[in-house]
Order: C-alpha cells, then sequence, then structure tokens
C-alpha cells in the first residue's frame, strides 16, 4: 500500500523548516533538468491497415473492407481492427463511426492484446522440467527412460507453492520436443476419456437421460455438442481444467438430451443438476489453454 500523502499540517512544518535552514535545503535545479516524458500511448496495427485513426491517446491502424452490405461493420480480432463498409460509404462517415464507438474498440483491442500475451505466455516449451495444467493443478514433466509409457506420481509432501503432480515420461534425456508432445497428449487424451466417462455416467443418472456414445473432440471452437440420438462430443482439452470447469460442460451437453435449446427451460435444467454453473461457466470463457503447437 503507497504512504499516505502529507497532511496540509505535515506540509507547512517542513516548509516552515526548509525556509529556517535557507536554500541550502532546497532540491539543487539545473537549467539542463527536464521532466522525463510522458508514455508513449499504446498503437495497435492490423497487418493488412491501409489506413489509421486516432481513438483517444491511441493511434489504431485499420483494415478497411469494401463489402456488399447495408452498414458499416466493426471487427477486433487478434491481428486487430477490421472495418466492413458499403462502396458508396465515404470515408469520413466510416471514421465518424469508428469515433462513435471508440470505446468498445479500445476496449476490446487492449483484450486482445491481453489475450494474445497470455497465448504467448501458455507456449510450452516441449523439455523435461516444463510444466502442464491438469485437472486445474500444474504438473511437472520428468523424462525418465525407467518409466513405461507416461506415469503420473503424486508427491506426498511439498513446500508450498511446489507442484505435487509429476508425469514421468519413458523417453531419454534427449527426446525431441515432438516426441514429449505427442507422449503427452496421448496421455492426457486417455485421462480425458477416463474421466468424461465417468463424469457422463454421473450426471446423465442425475438428468434421467441416457448417453448411447461419448466421442472426444480437437476442435478448436467448441468444447462440446449433443445429438438427439444420445451422442455426445466432448472436447479433450477440458482435462486441463478443475472438475468444476468439467462437470459444467458434461452437464451442458447432457441437458440437451431433455431440451435441445438454448431456453430458460434448458437453463433450469443445467441448474437443478449444478446449482453452482455460473462460477464454472466464467472460469471456461477466461482461462487460457497451453499451446500444443
Amino acid at each position: 500500500m503507497p504512504p499516505a500523502p502529507p497532511s496540509p499540517l505535515q506540509l507547512s512544518l517542513f516548509d516552515d523548516v526548509a525556509a529556517a535552514m535557507g536554500p541550502r535545503l532546497a532540491s539543487p535545479v539545473t537549467p539542463t533538468q527536464t521532466p522525463p516524458a510522458p508514455p508513449e500511448p499504446e498503437a495497435f496495427r492490423h497487418p493488412r491497415s491501409q489506413r489509421d485513426i486516432r481513438l483517444g491517446e491511441h493511434l489504431v491502424a485499420y483494415e478497411l473492407r469494401r463489402a456488399r452490405r447495408r452498414s458499416i461493420g466493426f471487427v477486433v480480432g487478434v491481428e486487430g481492427l477490421s472495418v466492413s463498409a458499403p462502396r458508396w460509404v465515404g470515408v469520413g462517415e466510416v471514421e465518424a463511426a469508428l469515433r462513435e464507438k471508440a470505446a468498445w474498440i479500445l476496449r476490446k483491442l487492449h483484450e486482445q492484446r491481453e489475450r494474445a500475451r497470455r497465448l504467448a505466455a501458455a507456449r510450452v516449451d516441449w523439455r523435461d522440467g516444463s510444466t502442464i495444467p491438469f485437472l486445474g493443478e500444474t504438473v511437472i514433466l520428468v523424462l525418465d527412460p525407467r518409466a513405461t509409457g507416461a506415469v503420473l506420481h503424486t508427491a506426498e509432501d511439498t513446500l508450498p507453492g511446489v507442484p505435487r503432480l509429476t508425469l514421468h515420461l519413458g523417453l531419454p534425456q534427449g527426446a525431441a520436443p515432438e516426441q514429449i508432445r505427442d507422449t503427452v497428449q496421448s496421455w492426457l487424451q486417455r485421462q480425458a476419456r477416463r474421466i468424461f466417462e465417468e463424469r457422463c455416467a454421473w450426471f446423465a443418472g442425475r438428468l434421467g437421460v441416457r448417453m448411447k456414445r461419448l466421442t472426444l473432440s480437437s476442435a478448436s471452437t467448441r468444447w462440446g455438442s449433443a445429438s438427439a440420438d444420445g451422442s455426445i462430443r466432448l472436447n479433450w482439452r477440458l482435462v486441463h481444467f478443475g472438475r468444476p470447469v468439467i462437470d459444467y460442460v458434461v452437464t451442458h451437453e447432457l441437458a440437451h438430451l431433455r431440451e435441445m435449446n438454448h431456453s430458460a427451460a434448458f437453463w433450469e435444467v443445467v441448474r437443478q443438476a449444478l446449482p453452482e454453473f455460473e462460477a464454472a461457466r466464467g472460469a471456461l470463457r477466461h482461462e487460457v489453454l497451453p499451446a500444443f503447437d
């Protein structure tokens, strides 16, 4: 916590002392001293930008595309701001619309930049001693030629802040990063199937539905899906999350076997089986998974 600013009384006391002691107590100031320059505002540049505009303190270089549409549209993605506008709309009108939506655009640009930073930090360096998340915990990778396949070890006593889980991989110390990645991914997928089958059986009983088939998915944009025939697909990457998040996705998809929609009735089915689902739903939206490429 920063120290509290001096009270007016304190300031007057210090001023009196400085005056009594004379100019020797004053901070020396030379003509060459200049105040530090304020930091440059962030700039956001789309790699295919053709135009730029200043929104508040920020320079935004954006991609402008002409499209067969009736209104101006904005998309803020990982690359930056893209604007789609009808051919008959002038640049002045486009920029007036950008200024009108400046607060929203800047907020989304900052969110995308922060997400990109988190994604870069989540990139796995596939070597001995690297870490991955598993069921919400940190797992240390250990190259262990004595192991067969991949074996999870749990430490009984660890220091605060030290992960208690280690995954011993039956690979030599000189194993290539691709070997390590593929071995870890295979192990995670096996664990995902085991855990998902267990949780699906549990929640299907609570919901009074019958799941006929479970398949694992590697979709980049969906955590799960359900079909009217009783088939459930779950993204194996869910195994990185803690059990509350897995239980939410499992419940969500199984609830579709009763309500094949997202109506109020559907959410009531979810709530009956998992009353605290909102917290897990929020975690699923904001977490960044480790990059496996």
